[in-house]
């Protein structure tokens, strides 16, 4: 009798002992989130149907959208030099929409193939039969000769005569949308900019002597010579010394102002250097993507 009653006491124990554990609030609030391992995340019991809640009966407060707003890429920073002896001035700070966007192969092909039709001058020109000089009589008959059939002498089976499918003045100047070509010059400052190989210079690029040999030791100094592919001397207006020293020394280099630069210049040689207001101007004068045209009033 003493053995049943101590079995049926421990089981009555076990039993009231779990009824009394459950029962607990907050051994009900931790048992879900303790029986899922700490590395994975979990939500509180009721939580799906309080957020639905929320978003339901709450509105956001004002000045706060409901959507999180696109993130700006930050400025990119550039160093600005003093030309010739390269030494560092100060910092600028540039839109990373001007020297920091994505490399563009297919636009990059394009603008090069426009201008290079732009500057096709499109002048070959030959004469057809019926330009040729001279009378239009046939010079021998149909049949009865026993030689070939002939016209006029201005047949293109004679010396002298016209040219079959010959080349005539034309032009092939292609178009292309200026938002795109805006785009691509930005896109290879920002491909030279990326690898290091654009230098912006402070204004007023020029140098003390018009030798060949005083800007052939510069470039050599600084490694921008033929043996490093070369250099793009970009400068904002004429200076003397400096187009007179490059003019032959085109082996290391050549020297254009800011508005006879094109994208195809920006890509061809190893580096640019280019004076800021260069750079400001070429960036101020190709940004009409970015720029949004402000509608007309119309009259009636």
């Amino acid at each position: 009798m003493g053995s049943t009653s101590s079995v049926r006491f421990l089981k009555n124990f076990k039993t009231w002992n779990n009824q009394l554990i459950w029962a607990d609030p907050l051994t009900q609030c931790l048992a879900p989130r303790l029986s899922r391992s700490m590395a994975t995340e979990t939500r509180l019991p009721g939580e799906d149907g309080l957020q639905s809640f929320a978003n339901a009966h709450l509105t956001p407060l004002a000045g706060e959208s409901a959507h999180q707003p696109a993130a700006v890429a930050a400025p990119v920073l550039t160093t600005i030099y003093n030309f010739p002896t390269m030494e560092p001035i100060r910092f600028e700070y540039y839109p990373a929409n001007h020297l920091n966007l994505p490399l563009r192969r297919d636009i990059l092909h394009r603008a090069v193939v426009f201008e290079g039709d732009a500057t096709r001058q499109g002048t070959a020109s030959t004469k057809w039969r019926d330009d040729v000089h001279g009378s239009g009589r046939k010079l021998r008959p149909q049949k009865g000769t026993g030689q070939a059939r002939l016209g006029d002498k201005g047949s293109p089976m004679l010396v002298g005569g016209g040219v079959a499918f010959g080349p005539h003045p034309r032009d092939f100047s292609t178009r292309l949308p200026k938002k795109m070509y805006d785009l691509a010059w930005r896109t290879a400052l920002s491909y030279r900019y990326k690898r290091g190989e654009l230098v912006v210079v402070e204004d007023g690029m020029d140098i003390e002597f018009p030798k060949t040999r005083f800007i052939k030791q510069i470039f050599e100094n600084n490694r921008w010579g033929n043996s490093d592919g070369r250099s793009l001397l970009v400068a904002s207006g004429f200076r003397t010394n400096l187009f007179r020293a490059l003019r032959h020394a085109g082996e290391d280099g050549k020297v254009l102002t800011g508005d006879g630069v094109d994208v195809k210049d920006l890509l061809e040689m190893g580096r640019i250097i280019v004076e800021k207001s260069a750079l400001d101007g070429i960036l101020r004068d190709h940004q009409s993507d970015l720029v949004k045209r402000v509608p007309s009033a119309v009259h009636h």
